[in-house]
C-alpha cells in the first residue's frame, strides 16, 4: 500500500514519516493552516532520501507560480488540487516531476486523464477531515489512485477494505490540531495502512 503523509512543516515529523516507511511526503505551498514557503519546503525536503517522493501541493495557482515554487523547493512531485484544467498539467509536464491530480468524487476518476501520473480521490468536501462513504468509489477510479479524506490511524484499514485503492493519503488525521502533526500518529497511520 502506497502511503503519502501530507502537510508536513517540521523536521521531526518529516523524519518520523521517513523512518516509518512513507512513500511520499507532501509540503503544502498554497493557502492553508499547513502552508510552508518554497524555501521552507526546500529545507525540509533536503532531509528526505531519494526513494521517498517529495510533493509540493498547490490549489488554484497558475502553472507559472507552481513551476517557480517547485524549482525553489526542489520537490520531485507536484500535486494540483481542485479544478485545475488539463492545460495546467500539460504546462508542467516538461519539468519531469511526478504529477498528481487531486479531485473530489465528482471529477473524472481515470488516472492519466489529465496526463497526471497519480490520482488522489478526496472526499466530497475536500479538506474537511470528515470520513465519507469510501465504498462509493470502489471499482471506479482506474490506475494508480490514492484515497484521501477523513483517514486516520483508527479507520484507514476500514477505508482500504471499502475502496480498494492503490494508496492512501493523510493530513489532518495525523494532527493534534490544524497544522500540528504528531509523530506517533504518523507512525500509527503507516502501520495501520499496511497490516
Amino acid at each position: 500500500m502506497y502511503v503519502k503523509i501530507c502537510g508536513l512543516s517540521e523536521p521531526e515529523h518529516v523524519a518520523a514519516a521517513v523512518e516509518a516507511g512513507a512513500d511520499a511526503i507532501g509540503f503544502v505551498m498554497t493557502r492553508s493552516p499547513r502552508q510552508v514557503t518554497p524555501e521552507r519546503a526546500a529545507e525540509l525536503a533536503a532531509a528526505v532520501p531519494d526513494h521517498v517522493l517529495t510533493v509540493g501541493v498547490f490549489r488554484g495557482e497558475s502553472p507559472e507560480t507552481v513551476r517557480a515554487a517547485a524549482l525553489v523547493s526542489g520537490v520531485r512531485g507536484i500535486q494540483l488540487h481542485g479544478k485545475h484544467p488539463h492545460g495546467d498539467f500539460t504546462a508542467l509536464k516538461d519539468l519531469g516531476h511526478t504529477l498528481i491530480r487531486a479531485v473530489d468524487v465528482k471529477a473524472d476518476l481515470r488516472c492519466g486523464a489529465y496526463d497526471e501520473d497519480l490520482l488522489i480521490v478526496d472526499a466530497p468536501h475536500p479538506g474537511s477531515g470528515e470520513p465519507w462513504d469510501w465504498s462509493a468509489v470502489r471499482g471506479h477510479p482506474s490506475g494508480h489512485w490514492i484515497l484521501a479524506g477523513g483517514l486516520a490511524p483508527s479507520n484507514v484499514a476500514e477505508a482500504i477494505a471499502a475502496a480498494e485503492p492503490w494508496g492512501v493519503d493523510v493530513s489532518s488525521g495525523v494532527e493534534l490540531a490544524p497544522g500540528v502533526k504528531d509523530s506517533d500518529l504518523i507512525r500509527r497511520f503507516i502501520t495501520a495502512a499496511r497490516p
